[in-house]
């Protein structure tokens, strides 16, 4: 059963009523998981946000979104500065913002190709520990 509910006044007019704001962390522990988390975005991508963008424009947007994180990263944490010196005071705020807009976008597009991204993280993380295992550690400029 949806956490909302749909009233319909007349034909024209469909209102969203009761709906609570869409809450992480629905797991015991509070910690959403990667699946709740495809979950999530599904659920308010097929009632807020009406359906999925096509692909193509999620991969654009997903872009969009990086370069958005990568302005913030290069004023922080690199050699650019802020040419608004009020924005430094939200900066941090503004790049955990964006991240969580690439992540968005990036669950949109695992929905949309049927990838589970908990699968995909794990195989992946399987990948490197394997393929990475003495590389690091013998890399003398991490050390």
């Amino acid at each position: 059963m949806p956490h909302w509910k749909i009233k319909k006044n007349t034909v024209e007019s469909i209102k969203l009523q009761t709906r609570p704001p869409f809450v992480v962390g629905r797991s015991p522990s509070n910690i959403m998981t990667i699946k709740e988390a495809q979950q999530i975005v599904d659920e308010w991508i097929n009632t807020i946000g009406v359906r999925y963008y096509n692909e193509l424009t999620n991969t654009a947007v997903l872009m969009e979104e990086v370069g958005e994180m990568a302005r913030l990263m290069a004023r922080i944490y690199g050699e650019q500065s802020f040419k608004d010196k009020t924005k430094e005071v939200t900066a941090q705020a503004d790049l955990a913002d964006e991240m969580a807009d690439v992540l968005f976008v990036l669950i949109c597009l695992a929905n949309q190709t049927g990838i589970d991204l908990t699968q995909a993280l794990q195989k992946n993380l399987d990948k490197k520990t394997k393929r990475d295992a003495r590389r690091h550690a013998n890399n003398e400029k991490l050390k």
